[in-house]
Parts: structure tokens; C-alpha cells; sequence
């Protein structure tokens, strides 16, 4: 092993730091040159198909002349991009009932005609608590029949199901609520199964007296002076 102190071994030892500089050198240009023959087949692509692709070579000059940012593939060579779906637009909730005020004209006539028949609003305003159960009974068969008079005169009744009464139905999703009421157990959302136990009633025709102008329709009966 030779003396490091030696003068011969102090000659070599810039020697072997400028071979250590060497390999160093040529190892970063050995690993630049990779890199570039690395990109060379991209180029001779690039080249050969700007040559033969007018829309391409019109994109690398978008590229490089016009100061793009990145390349961008040619109408003919790629597909459109989807173009991305809109966000989900909520349903907005169903707008709110408006309370119509409806004109008492018709409910007055129609309730002048139950009192003019069937004595309904004298029963009504009666005290009853110191009569019997018969007198009530007799008093209540009179005004049921002029009562049921009026409704088949001026109205035609029909029912809101036809179906007989304890039958098994199902309510479908979008029920009309004001026709149809669920009672009972009702929990989540429709379609509903039960049993019908009142097939509703519905004025099918409305066929009330017209009346003059000049009447009142508040006099519900008027006031009887025996002379």
C-alpha cells in the first residue's frame, strides 16, 4: 500500500479528484441525453403527423407559438368531452292553499230551505235537555223527512267510493286528502291499505232556487205574527 505522505501519492491526488469530476460530469450528461432520447420518438411523431395533419399542426402552433399551456387533442382525434350533468335542482314545495272566502249566498238559501221544510234550525236552537228521548225521536223523524226532501229537490248526493262499505282498497301515491281521509294507524308515506268504513258523500249537481236581489238571504225564517 503506498505512503499517502509520499510526494508521489500528493501528485496523484488531483488526479483522482478530477477523475471523481469526470464520472460525476458524465453522469448528469448521461442521464440529460436519456431524457432527450426519451422525447425523441414524441418529436418524429410530432413532426411526421404536423406534416400530414393540418388541424394538428394548426394545435402546436396553438401550443408554442400562440403561448397555450398545454396541448389539445384535434377535433378528428378525440372524442368531445361529456359535458358534466347539473346539479340536481330541489323540488320546490307545493305552494301554499289559498283560503278563498266562498259567498254565504248559497249556504243561507240552502239552509233557509232545511229550516222552510224540515224545521232544522228551530230543532237545532232548541233546548233539548228537558224533553224525553221519545219527543226528541218524534221531533227528529219530522225533520229528517223535510230535511231529506230539500237535499233530493235542490241536490244530487253521491258517493266518493263506490265500493260497499268494509272492503279492503289502497290508496295510491297522490291521493286526493280532501276526498279521501286515512284514519288510524297512518305511518309513512303512501300507497295506504285499509278498510273502507264511510264511502264519503259528494253534491254531484247543485240545482238551488235562484233568488231575487232584493231578498235577504240572511232571513232564514221569518218571524210570525198570528193576528
Amino acid at each position: 500500500m503506498p505512503d499517502l505522505q509520499s510526494p508521489s501519492s500528493r501528485r496523484l491526488i488531483p488526479v483522482r479528484k478530477a477523475l471523481g469530476a469526470a464520472r460525476h460530469a458524465l453522469g448528469i450528461a448521461a442521464r440529460k441525453t436519456w431524457v432527450v432520447l426519451r422525447r425523441l420518438p414524441i418529436a418524429s411523431y410530432s413532426f411526421a403527423r404536423a406534416l400530414a395533419d393540418a388541424d394538428y399542426a394548426r394545435t402546436l402552433t396553438d401550443i408554442y407559438v400562440d403561448g397555450a399551456s398545454s396541448p389539445v387533442a384535434s377535433p378528428a382525434a378525440a372524442s368531445p368531452l361529456p359535458t358534466p350533468a347539473a346539479p340536481a335542482t330541489p323540488t320546490p314545495p307545493p305552494p301554499a292553499a289559498v283560503l278563498q272566502k266562498g259567498p254565504p249566498d248559497s249556504a243561507l238559501v240552502l239552509l233557509g230551505l232545511l229550516q222552510n221544510e224540515g224545521r232544522f234550525v228551530d230543532f237545532l236552537q232548541e233546548d233539548i235537555t228537558c224533553y224525553s228521548d221519545q219527543e226528541i225521536g218524534a221531533a227528529a223523524r219530522v225533520v229528517h223527512q223535510g230535511c231529506q226532501r230539500v237535499l233530493r229537490e235542490n241536490l244530487t248526493i253521491a258517493p266518493v267510493r263506490d265500493e260497499a262499505e268494509g272492503t279492503r282498497i289502497t290508496l295510491p301515491k297522490g291521493f286526493d286528502p280532501a276526498a279521501i281521509r286515512p284514519t288510524g294507524n297512518v305511518v309513512g308515506e303512501p300507497p295506504f291499505s285499509g278498510s273502507l268504513v264511510h264511502r264519503g258523500w259528494r253534491a254531484a249537481e247543485v240545482r238551488l232556487p235562484r233568488v231575487a236581489s232584493s231578498r235577504d238571504v240572511r232571513i232564514l225564517a221569518p218571524a210570525e205574527v198570528e193576528l
